[in-house]
């Protein structure tokens, strides 16, 4: 089976990428599939991840980016520009490669994909949520954007959500909608819980998304009750330097740190996660978490943490945003000890659920599908 996965660009250390390296990475691996991995603006920079020797990486060298240097007439003339010569060299190599499967990893190529792919199927792999552009509050020509997108999307073969509420939404404009989770990179070690931990961790970006201010009124009623404990946060982004001053202002033992790329170790120096996001594609730092024998809180948002948390089993899902319950919550498990082992072990459980050997056979078996049906 000859696949193509196309994306942007595949030069930053993020969840997504990590996904993506690893599924491909199977893909050649254990099944012997050909994979060609088609980035768009990739340049000069370096991969994020390894990828193994039966993935061919080519990039098209398009560099979108430059549509916005300019302004008014002169950026959409410079923008058609660019269009056509994406779907020229998309062309050449579609037809070179003769794939029997394109995965479309940015809903932006969705429409030259569907004009130049020739027999192959065309899968939609969305990362975000169908409503995401409504629930981060985009602007109109953003909105206008989406919906032009989601015009193409409704005549491919197949679209995979991560989750079954975002998979509903999907189904007002394609019927072909599937449920297959993200693989996600497990701990091997089986955390046992300790006293002397007496910290939280957040994992995430500074954005909007991830309504950081929420966290920071959560943590301010956690430390009137407890203030030996400390919140640990891991994150950058466009709102960072925004807050930094704000967190700083407040006597509530928080610290912040840049990402890491071993963020395994410091799960397994705190006793439970918290996350605070306005929605979840999936979350996937809570089933890292989890698999690290951490309890998790997090609110009840689409769509992500309900597939994830079983409440009151491996973790707390909060409703209608209710911070004094969120902090309420993080102060039982705080308090309980026993209970904070019990949640842990269960979550360590439950991750496995994420595993590439249980999530990957759902990608062959869609793949043996759509090709069964030509």
């Amino acid at each position: 089976m000859i696949l193509v996965y196309v994306t942007d660009a595949f030069a930053v250390w993020g969840g997504m990428e990590r996904v993506i390296s690893e599924k491909i990475n199977y893909l050649g691996e254990t099944c012997g599939y050909r994979i060609n991995l088609i980035t768009i603006n990739q340049g000069n920079h370096p991969l994020s991840f390894k990828l193994n020797q039966r993935v061919c990486h080519t990039d098209l060298r398009i560099r979108m980016h430059q549509q916005y240097r300019y302004h008014g007439i002169k950026r959409l003339l410079i923008r058609t520009k660019l269009k056509e010569l994406l779907k020229k060299r998309l062309k050449e190599v579609v037809e070179e490669i003769k794939p029997d499967i394109i995965i479309c990893i940015k809903f932006d190529f969705v429409g030259v994909l569907l004009k130049v792919k020739g027999n192959a199927r065309l899968i939609v792999e969305s990362h975000t949520l169908y409503r995401a552009e409504y629930l981060d509050g985009s602007g109109l020509l953003r909105r206008m954007h989406i919906r032009s997108f989601k015009k193409s999307i409704a005549k491919t073969d197949a679209v995979v959500a991560l989750t079954e509420g975002d998979a509903n939404d999907w189904r007002k404009i394609n019927p072909h909608v599937y449920v297959i989770p993200n693989i996600v990179h497990l701990s091997d070690k089986k955390k046992s819980c300790s006293s002397d931990k007496k910290s939280v961790i957040y994992v995430g970006r500074f954005c909007h998304q991830k309504d950081i201010s929420s966290l920071l009124a959560i943590w301010q009623m956690v430390q009137l009750k407890h203030p030996d404990w400390m919140l640990m946060i891991y994150g950058e982004g466009e709102l960072r330097d925004e807050y930094l001053p704000k967190i700083g202002s407040i006597d509530s033992n928080i610290r912040v740190y840049n990402p890491t790329l071993d963020i395994m170790s410091e799960y397994l120096q705190n006793s439970m996660l918290l996350l605070s996001s306005l929605y979840e594609p999936f979350g996937l730092v809570l089933p890292e978490a989890m698999s690290c024998g951490l309890p998790v809180v997090a609110f009840d948002c689409p769509y992500g943490p309900a597939d994830i948390i079983t409440d009151g089993v491996d973790g707390f899902l909060i409703k209608n945003r209710d911070i004094q319950a969120f902090a309420d919550r993080v102060c039982q498990l705080i308090e309980d000890e026993e209970l904070r082992c019990r949640m842990g072990q269960n979550g360590i459980v439950s991750s496995q659920r994420y595993r590439k050997d249980v999530i990957m056979p759902k990608w062959i078996s869609l793949f043996e599908k759509l090709l069964s049906s030509q």
